[in-house]
């Protein structure tokens, strides 16, 4: 792909394939050719790297926070299960909207939790609305743990964010989506690994193992579900594209 952006004539030209494309410098169509290269280059030198939530680092695309956040604050969850804690600012995002919205809490399950991650969420003012979960989060007998601390009629979201095989995802998929009632969603995060397989950090199967197939592959098991992206809560602009690492990540339960 070659991208020549002309500030005098206020043009972008797209060469890939044998073909060209003249935008105009300062359209939609121009946005979405330069977020697409931005978000590359941003994820090859770790700009999602650079944020906390409430003293934690987050390590999510803003986008992607407000995004979650729209949701979470339309769908007033009572339980919000996360897989990947890291360093705990995406358990603390969650459990910070739930105090403000006076309902849920947050469960968090990873394979590790680095024991100066687990002293900074368990020293923190939220952690009444946390419970942290050790191990894997596809292994049977912490999906029943899990499942243990979830009840009866109880509107769960599920965010996947720990390992992002499309096997692992896969197996996260089939394990929590009975949790999630009709209008509510399991999001599988980083989709944008399918198109970053050709970056110097990246492997070359990523193309086709990525939480974005994984999603894919379930709604065609399960038809009870469908990738379904959800509306903008607000939008004045132009722009109907979203600048995202989690394309075809909403994964949407549409009938029991």
């Amino acid at each position: 792909m070659k991208i020549t952006i002309d500030t005098t004539r206020k043009t972008l030209v797209l060469e890939q394939d044998a073909q060209r494309q003249d935008l105009p410098l300062y359209s939609p169509d121009a946005f979405d050719v330069l977020s697409r290269f931005w978000l590359k280059v941003g994820w090859d030198l770790k700009y999602s790297y650079q944020f906390t939530w409430l003293g934690r680092p987050i390590i999510q695309m803003p986008e992607d926070i407000l995004r979650i956040q729209e949701i979470i604050c339309r769908l007033q969850p009572d339980v919000i299960l996360e897989t990947g804690i890291a360093h705990g600012g995406s358990l603390l995002l969650s459990a910070s909207l739930c105090r403000l919205m006076g309902t849920g809490r947050v469960i968090g399950v990873d394979i590790e939790i680095r024991p100066h991650n687990r002293r900074a969420l368990e020293q923190h003012p939220l952690r009444p609305l946390l419970t942290m979960i050790e191990g894997s989060s596809i292994d049977p007998e912490i999906v029943g743990r899990v499942k243990s601390l979830i009840r009866p009629g109880e509107k769960v979201i599920v965010l996947l964010d720990s390992c992002h095989t499309r096997d692992h995802v896969l197996a996260e998929l089939e394990a929590y989506h009975d949790l999630v009632p009709p209008g509510s969603y399991l999001v599988a995060a980083d989709g944008i690994m399918h198109d970053l397989a050709d970056l110097p950090a990246a492997k070359p199967d990523w193309t086709w193992n990525n939480p974005a197939e994984a999603a894919r592959q379930f709604v065609q098991r399960h038809p009870q579900f469908a990738i379904d992206e959800p509306p903008r809560a607000f939008n004045e602009s132009k722009l109907a594209s979203h600048v995202t690492y989690w394309p075809s990540a909403f994964v949407k339960r549409i009938r029991d």
